[in-house]
């Protein structure tokens, strides 16, 4: 996350995190400052793979830092038939917008 403490200096009304196609584990993000944090996998031909533990411990994250957490899809050669279910839940928190 080396470019995370520049978008936290940012003017942006909403600071938000697009960690897609997530390749493999974030442990220890530092979300102070991130509004939302957006997950998915990736998609189309060649698709590598994304691990269910990846995404969980990243939504953990967000819950513990009270930050919305959208779950955009697992991906892969037929996305639609993947879904976008997470431990029986569609995330599609949004953040919220202040004046």
């Amino acid at each position: 996350m080396g470019r995370l403490p520049l978008l936290k200096e940012t003017s942006a009304r909403v600071k938000f995190l697009s960690l897609e196609p997530l390749l493999g584990p974030l442990p220890d993000i530092e979300l102070a400052g991130i509004d939302w944090v957006i997950v998915g996998g990736e998609s189309g031909p060649g698709a590598r793979p994304m691990k269910p533990d990846w995404v969980r411990d990243i939504r953990d994250q967000c819950e513990t830092n009270d930050v919305p957490f959208f779950f955009k899809q697992w991906g892969g050669v037929f996305k639609k038939r993947t879904g976008r279910t997470l431990d029986d839940r569609v995330w599609d928190e949004m953040p919220r917008l202040t004046q």
